[in-house]
């Protein structure tokens, strides 16, 4: 329980980051560690919902509780997901065989969580 209030806390700093960001920059004025700040703190929001997400979906159909370490992992590797197609996307670059590739990239890391832990 520990863990989720300080996972929580920690997306609740993030999504108020990505607020100032987002309203009182610009892409061209922030430079590169404001563009690294920008991807770190979405990528600690979305973490935090996808945790959330995940232990509502445990806790209804398995009635766990809590979750372990490797469902954090799960997570953590899911929550890349976004980041990498909003890369593409600024990019320019999103098809179909982008999105396959990104499917797979999650796939790869999620079944090493799998082997590894």
């Amino acid at each position: 329980m520990k863990h989720n209030r300080f996972i929580i806390s920690i997306s609740i700093i993030g999504l108020a980051v990505l607020m100032l960001m987002l309203n009182f920059t610009s892409p061209t004025e922030i430079g590169p560690v404001g563009v690294l700040l920008f991807f770190t703190t979405l990528y600690v929001f979305i973490f935090g919902i996808l945790t959330l997400a995940m232990q509502a979906f445990f806790y209804f159909t398995m009635k766990k509780p809590a979750l372990s370490h490797k469902e954090y992992l799960y997570s953590a590797v899911l929550a890349f997901g976004p980041i990498m197609l909003l890369m593409a996307r600024s990019f320019g670059a999103i098809n179909l065989w982008t999105i396959v590739l990104i499917i797979l990239f999650l796939s790869l890391a999620e079944f090493l969580v799998y082997k590894r832990i």
